[in-house]
């Protein structure tokens, strides 16, 4: 293997933030500094499987690098491609996948603005227009207008993000001018967010069951979730044995809630029969579809319950290891999990010996850096393993074949949630609330033109309108999109859809991860339809043809037919319907699949370019 190194050598500070993580060279094979008479130690070298076993290194290995400088330079990714033995052409390849890594000088701060659909809506472009009047060449911040933040609720959002030891956060949201400038040159003196709570129009509702805990618990507080109810599930799980736990899940009905609605149970156990060992949990917190919110909210107000789900998780497959793969736009999320699960390791709700039943599990956080694509499960496995993000083909399936090669369950943080209420209710239960083919409560991540946004929590089975209700829908609504930029639009005549599953699909759009977006006649259609195929542009992995150029010819036929109506643009929709199948049909994963869901829905539900 032709490592190809160059001459580049890395800063201290550059060494030092490799070094924390990783720990200091052993010698001069892994960057180590010469003796005083300049000769290198070459004694020895790491290699074989010693050096693979670490490539995993290479995500939290660049997000160190960037972190402490705001960008990450030749001599630094050079140094940490010596630490991990990964030749620099793979690592540079991996560093400029990601949307929040850059390997050219920018200034130490960036501010991060969303202009996706729900900020869009609320003003997103005028906002960044201000911010960047505001923040000449000179200020030392860096405004990237970019893809959503997951602050749909307070939209429009702005994250600012300092590099240093330590990095430093801060959110501005709902947005102004002056907020944002504020975060970005004094982030520790910005004001700081409001609770999850306020997220969570329904919280202190004793009815609820998934959002029960959000307001109620204090986050921090181990203590405070064990009085709540935190880990008479785990407890639970045990007196049940695996098998056991597997049959609840499975009589529960439970289905994935990420769109794609695999029964979980069936996924569990799939993974439980694998001969082949170590097998793993992951958790898909990369929660990135536009108008998403709900994994979030989940969390940062109640962190605890996923790491008790998750080691159920794990207890019920046979797996002794958990990977939680982290939105990078979620700090705030990040910092209470990371206490959740220090907390929990130290209390002996993680470690060798959890609860003195004698089965061991931890879990490790990862941190994506800005990749949609990431959601898709495969691309979370190499994006963890230290590759691009990129999906793999199927079969194999990843309860065969997964992460490192091995059987794994995954899944995201509500489904994971969702298993608490299983166990201590029972699975008769729990398959009581919603309806017979789509069980159980869900959660709708409301935002756009509603006077309540946030998360909200009904049975399967509620109308569209009803929820809209709940929220406080507006006059004027002219449409609503279900499902995000990957799913369709409704009429504002069709509030009687049943939000289930079949429901949805038998109403020709998709539920999909729970996205409910509100526009009325204020928003301009045209604008909305451009940003979503300017969205599939900018996050396709490129990996496959009809994605990597169907995306493209999406936008440019758009861009074509802003401005025109009638038999003028009936030349470039007949060609957007010709791409779209292209990429329904042939592409790879979901994300080509579904880029012209939406821009079909509009075209035909609602009139538009009509």
């Amino acid at each position: 293997m032709d490592l190809h190194f160059g001459d580049s050598k890395p800063t201290d500070d550059e060494r030092a933030a490799v070094d924390a993580l990783l720990g200091p060279p052993e010698s001069s094979w892994e960057g180590a500094a010469r003796d005083e008479m300049g000769a290198a130690d070459l004694r020895w070298a790491r290699g074989g499987r010693a050096a693979r076993d670490r490539r995993d290194l290479l995500l939290p290995g660049l997000h160190a690098i960037n972190d402490r400088i705001g960008w990450i330079s030749e001599g630094a990714l050079d140094y940490l491609c010596r630490r991990l033995t990964v030749p620099p052409a793979e690592a540079y390849g991996v560093a400029t996948f990601y949307a929040l890594f850059s390997v050219k000088p920018r200034p130490a701060t960036v501010l991060h603005v969303c202009t996706d659909l729900a900020c869009a809506a609320a003003g997103a472009g005028e906002l960044c227009a201000g911010i960047e009047a505001r923040l000449g060449p000179g200020s030392g911040v860096s405004v990237q207008r970019g893809p959503c933040l997951g602050l749909c609720e307070r939209a429009p959002a702005a994250l600012a993000v300092k590099a240093g030891d330590p990095v430093r956060t801060a959110a501005s949201a709902p947005a102004t001018v002056e907020g944002a400038v504020l975060a970005a040159s004094a982030p520790d003196s910005a004001p700081g967010e409001p609770p999850a709570a306020m997220a969570v129009p329904q919280a202190g509702d004793p009815s609820l069951t998934l959002l029960r805990r959000v307001g109620v618990v204090d986050p921090a507080s181990l203590d405070d979730y064990r009085v709540h109810g935190g880990y008479a599930a785990l407890r639970r799980a045990f007196e049940l044995g695996p098998a056991g736990v597997i049959r609840e899940v499975t009589d529960s009905g439970l289905v994935g809630r990420g769109g794609a609605a695999f029964p979980t149970g069936r996924k569990w156990q799939a993974t439980a029969s694998q001969p082949d060992h170590p097998h793993y949990v992951v958790c898909n917190a990369d929660e990135s579809e536009p108008g998403t919110f709900k994994d979030r909210v989940l969390m940062e107000g109640d962190p605890y319950a996923l790491v008790e789900a998750m080691t159920i998780a794990g207890y019920a497959t046979g797996a002794h290891r958990g990977h939680l793969y982290l939105r990078g736009e979620y700090p705030r999320a990040l910092r209470r999990l990371e206490h959740a699960i220090a907390q929990a390791r130290a209390r002996g709700f993680l470690g060798d010996d959890i609860l003195g039943q004698g089965y061991a599990f931890d879990i490790e956080i990862r941190r994506g850096a800005g990749a949609y694509i990431c959601g898709e499960e495969t691309a979370l496995f190499n994006s963890i393993e230290g590759y691009r993000g990129e999906p793999r083909s199927k079969p194999p399936f990843p309860v065969e074949k997964g992460l490192f090669g091995k059987p794994t369950v995954a899944n995201n943080v509500e489904t994971l949630v969702n298993v608490l209420p299983i166990l201590t209710m029972g699975a008769p239960a729990y398959a009581a609330i919603g309806t017979g083919r789509s069980t159980g409560p869900k959660l709708y991540c409301v935002s756009g033109s509603v006077d309540r946004p946030g998360v909200y929590e009904l049975p399967f089975g509620a109308t569209l309108g009803e929820l809209l209700e709940l929220a406080g829908v507006r006059d004027g609504l002219r449409a609503v999109l279900l499902g995000g930029a990957a799913g369709g639009f409704v009429r504002a005549d069709e509030m009687d859809i049943p939000l289930t599953f079949e429901g949805t699909r038998e109403a020709g759009t998709t539920l999909g991860s729970g996205v409910v977006l509100a526009f009325d006649g204020t928003v301009p259609l045209p604008r909305l339809l451009l940003r979503i195929a300017e969205f599939f542009r900018d996050e396709s992995c490129g990996q496959c043809v009809p994605c990597r150029v169907g995306t493209v010819r999406q936008e440019e036929a758009l861009h074509r037919i802003a401005e025109r109506t009638g038999a003028a643009a009936a030349d470039d929709i007949a060609l957007l319907r010709e791409v779209g199948r292209a990429m329904r049909d042939a592409s790879i994963c979901g994300l080509g699949q579904t880029a012209w869901n939406a821009v079909e829905s509009a075209i035909d539900r609602l009139g538009a370019y009509a």
